[in-house]
């Protein structure tokens, strides 16, 4: 039986079709199984949320619980004051995410496209700035802090953060500045466009699904920090929702129910900040890709 030319092609079209589909399934299969792994923990933590200490220490963290034990969430949302804690947090983490966007965009405008001398050597600071832990600055900062009178006030660690993520902020937007488009500038020039014209009708566009993504990254980064709110916020008006959970543990006591309890409600405020922003990072992060 003879075969044409054309059948050939459509075969091997047709059986790489079918391997990309088996392929694409076996990672399917994998990422599935990974998320499911992922979420175990919390699973976990939402069982032994609404578990009685009893049985919690009878059947251990993997039993299912007699009663719907609720005490544990009314305990922890009364001793550590937690709208306050919100309060506190949102703050904090909303304050951090809008000043970092600023003063990375603003650093970034002048190192990627103001041509700063030394340009290199800038960035690089701020790449290390990056890799310093943060129990290398603590100590410096607490002294600081004392000295000009802002320890113990959220302001203190606004300034902090702001300073921390603005230099991933900066290394990030001044690598992409360094290769905007000249010929955007010097159109903007010839127009008769000034430089600060230049950073928010024709920069600022360019990057806003960019400064987005970062906007997100701040605020959750931001708020899950505890060991600088730790040390900086010794006052139960101040303290963070991180530093408020880790209060419930003590040396010779620790409440799993109320720590669980305490982890959901505390982990309800990231979760819905990062679904009702889930768009604007998934269209930063593809708009990031395609350029």
């Amino acid at each position: 039986m003879a075969v044409t030319i054309t059948e050939v092609p459509l075969r091997r079209r047709v059986r790489d079709r079918h391997h990309r589909g088996v392929r694409r399934g076996v990672v399917l299969a994998l990422v599935t199984v990974g998320a499911l792994v992922m979420l175990v923990p919390f699973a976990l933590m939402l069982l032994n949320a609404f578990k009685s200490p009893g049985d919690y220490s009878s059947g251990g963290p993997l039993s299912w619980p007699t009663e719907f034990y609720t005490w544990g969430l009314r305990t922890y949302w009364s001793e550590v004051d937690f709208p306050l804690k919100l309060w506190n947090s949102a703050l904090i983490a909303g304050s951090v995410a809008v000043l970092g966007v600023v003063v990375s965009l603003l650093n970034a405008y002048a190192l990627g496209i103001g041509r700063v001398r030394g340009r290199l050597w800038i960035v690089g600071l701020f790449l290390l700035a990056n890799m310093l832990p943060q129990e290398a600055l603590i100590y410096p900062l607490y002294y600081v802090a004392k000295e000009i009178g802002l320890y113990n006030t959220r302001l203190s660690v606004i300034i902090i953060f702001t300073v921390i993520q603005s230099a991933f902020g900066t290394y990030l937007l001044a690598s992409v500045l360094g290769t905007f488009p000249r010929a955007l500038l010097e159109a903007a020039a010839l127009d008769g466009a000034g430089t600060w014209t230049v950073l928010w009708r024709v920069v600022f566009p360019h990057l806003r699904p960019t400064l987005a993504v970062l906007l997100i990254f701040f605020f959750i980064w931001t708020w899950n920090e505890f060991l600088i709110p730790l040390v900086m916020l010794i006052d139960n008006q101040t303290q963070t929702i991180p530093v408020a959970l880790a209060s419930l543990q003590g040396d010779r006591l620790m409440d799993a129910p109320t720590t669980n309890a305490g982890a959901l409600i505390s982990l309800v405020p990231a979760i819905l900040f990062f679904l009702i922003f889930q768009r604007t990072l998934a269209r930063g992060i593809t708009a990031g890709a395609e350029k």
